[in-house]
């Protein structure tokens, strides 16, 4: 009996006519497909994939071309190497929310606009380099006019202590340093960034003597 029901029990029969019966679907749906024009599908699967991935390679290679101009030109803007680069800027600036937690930037106010800047609440270890390191950026060193114009002015001692003076090559250069370095923390302290207000008085006064 043990060796009857094996004998018996095995569906091998049963597992070859499905196993035949497959390939004869097959066939029968390969002739429907041949029928119906089967190769004009394949035409247009094959053709399809082509035009997604064409659309999708063409809108996936400009937004990263973009990207890479826009880094390009980030670059471009931030050479040379040995000043501080617009990422870092941005990533230790102040938001005008935080801003607006100091007391320093309550009553802040940008000023005329000139090539002068003078910054205030610095911490004590701050250095001229330190301010030519994040200031130098705005200032093209190959020029000898912009390398001429470019001054520091750090107050170290008195009641001018922890406030420097920067001249810069235009009020452009000037406006632009301001808007991104305003808030910037250096030594745990956020710098405040303004346009100086003492080139203006001195004409006054000057004009003032003139008049008397």
């Amino acid at each position: 009996d043990v060796f009857e029901q094996p004998q018996h029990v095995g569906h091998k029969k049963i597992e070859f006519h499905i196993n035949t019966d497959i390939p004869a679907v097959l066939q029968i749906n390969s002739e429907k497909e041949e029928k119906n024009g089967k190769s004009s599908y394949f035409k247009y699967l094959s053709t399809v994939p082509e035009e997604i991935n064409n659309t999708g390679f063409g809108r996936i290679f400009p937004a990263p071309s973009s990207n890479d101009k826009m880094e390009t030109e980030e670059e471009d803007d931030e050479i040379p190497s040995e000043f501080i680069s617009r990422k870092d800027l941005e990533k230790n600036r102040l938001s005008r929310e935080e801003m607006e937690k100091f007391s320093v930037f309550k009553n802040y106010e940008p000023g005329d606009p000139n090539c002068r800047i003078y910054v205030k609440n610095l911490a004590k270890q701050v250095q001229e380099k330190d301010l030519k390191f994040i200031f130098g950026r705005y200032v093209d060193f190959e020029s000898e006019v912009e390398r001429n114009m470019f001054d520091i002015r750090l107050m170290k001692e008195g009641r001018m202590k922890g406030q420097a003076f920067i001249g810069l090559p235009n009020e452009k250069a000037a406006a632009k340093a301001l808007k991104e370095a305003n808030g910037y923390v250096l030594f745990e302290k956020p710098m405040v960034v303004q346009f100086a207000r003492s080139a203006r008085p001195k004409q006054d006064a000057n004009e003032g003597k003139r008049k008397k």
